[in-house]
């Protein structure tokens, strides 16, 4: 059984893997809310002996990916992109490039961009992102490469095979 201390502790996690996921730190916030309700929810479900933390990013990846294609299916009036355009340009180059970085992860297919937040950002091992996913150790190691591969392309730092 789960103890409340052990999700406790888990807290910073999820939050760091939130806001990998999302891009403004309240919806990080309440993405880890969500998560921590459902888990709360669904303690009985918890099966003693797997990895808490693997339980609580999956419930946390499946609530994100419900919540995006839900929000996919209710667009609002103004096109996101509009909310994302600053008024003054930046003059630091450092935020230049994080800008470039940040667009050409959206570029990524979402498996790959996942596998890449997963293991690159979060700090996770090939093991537990192949359990976070659902899918075999070789296949966290293709996509991991190929997203590599094609962010190095997008960003202009690699050839084009």
């Amino acid at each position: 059984m789960m103890s409340s201390e052990k999700v406790i502790e888990m807290i910073p996690a999820l939050r760091a893997f939130a806001r990998i996921l999302c891009y403004s730190p309240d919806d990080a916030d309440d993405l880890v809310q969500e998560t921590l309700t459902k888990a709360i929810a669904n303690m009985d479900k918890f099966e003693p002996g797997t990895k808490l933390k693997s339980w609580l990013f999956t419930i946390m990846r499946n609530t994100f990916n419900t919540n995006y294609r839900k929000s996919i299916r209710e667009k609002p009036g103004m096109p996101p992109e509009i909310f994302e355009r600053q008024a003054i340009a930046p003059d630091q180059e450092w935020s230049v490039r994080a800008q470039e970085v940040k667009a050409a992860l959206l570029r990524l297919p979402e498996a790959q961009r996942e596998i890449l937040l997963i293991i690159i950002l979060a700090g996770e091992s090939y093991e537990k992102a192949a359990e976070i996913c659902g899918c075999a150790i070789g296949t966290v190691k293709s996509r991991l490469y190929r997203a590599r591969s094609r962010l190095l392309l997008e960003l202009g730092e690699a050839e084009d095979e």
